[in-house]
């Protein structure tokens, strides 16, 4: 496994294994899989209602602790300073852990300033080792990095071929924040796995559209963290680090870039509402 370095020190595994949308009976098995074959850093998040698992899986891998990277999210109806703060001390209950080493606010709605101070807080008592926010556009990323005391150290958004988010990246980069990418894979949606120019690029390499989609990020200093719950997929996914994409194989996928992603974005007013409505 390869590692990047955070802007506090801390060093964070560069592929993950991301639990969105894995049932939380299924959580713990996919969790001990994806260890078994490698995996140190595992994304989870409140909403997601798979921490349990994941902390079971975690307890039970006959891996140190300090070995691990666990990611969970602070929803949006956690929000605000006393919420967020009795919210993480749940999580970590769940996680079956008595840090986290990462942290986010999982969305820029609701008191997310009274969200990161209660972050700030427990990353300042050793509960957290590292802290920063998800799904936060250009501009409320700007906005939290200049106001908060602590600098968030990762950004994680929605980024993949069809949606390279080159301003995002810009910017993380100018405020030595570190981009994570969730749906590295596009979510299979859009054809994304018949997409002719990942696969002629792929069969040059001896590999799969989604290893040439990972290294693509990789080699844009982007840190991901695909889903499945299949484990030879889960070995596939980290076969990625055997082979470098040329300069002219780079440029051929950053011509892929729609622009768009799979979601409306979160400044749409229907969006918007659906995420302040939900329960």
């Amino acid at each position: 496994m390869e590692y990047v370095t955070l802007n506090n020190g801390v060093k964070m595994p560069k592929v993950g294994y991301g639990v969105y949308l894995v049932p939380p009976e299924d959580a713990k098995k996919c969790v001990l899989d994806a260890i078994s074959v490698g995996y140190r850093s595992i994304d989870s998040a409140q909403t997601y209602k798979n921490e349990e698992g994941v902390g079971d899986a975690v307890a039970e891998c006959g891996i140190a602790r300090d070995e691990l990277f666990i990611t969970t999210k602070i929803w949006i109806t956690n929000g605000g300073y006393e919420k967020a703060k009795a919210s993480i001390e749940e999580s970590m209950k769940k996680l079956r852990t008595d840090y986290i080493d990462l942290l986010l606010v999982h969305q820029p709605f609701n008191d997310y300033y009274g969200t990161y101070r209660a972050m700030e807080e427990a990353y300042r008592e050793g509960k957290v080792r590292a802290i920063g926010v998800s799904n936060f556009y250009v501009d409320r990323f700007i906005d939290i990095s200049k106001f908060c005391e602590i600098q968030p150290m990762v950004n994680q958004i929605e980024l993949h071929p069809y949606y390279q988010r080159k301003t995002a990246r810009e910017y993380a980069k100018k405020y030595n924040t570190q981009i994570e990418s969730w749906g590295p894979l596009a979510q299979g949606r859009n054809n994304f796995f018949d997409e002719p120019v990942l696969k002629e690029i792929g069969e040059k390499y001896g590999k799969s559209i989604a290893q040439v989609s990972l290294r693509f990020l990789l080699q844009n200093d982007v840190v991901v963290i695909p889903k499945t719950t299949h484990i030879e997929r889960m070995k596939e996914n980290l076969e990625v680090f055997d082979f470098e994409l040329s300069d002219e194989d780079m440029k051929r996928i950053e011509k892929l870039d729609r622009g768009r992603g799979n979601s409306m974005p979160h400044y749409d007013p229907e969006r918007a509402e659906m995420f302040v409505n939900l329960p």
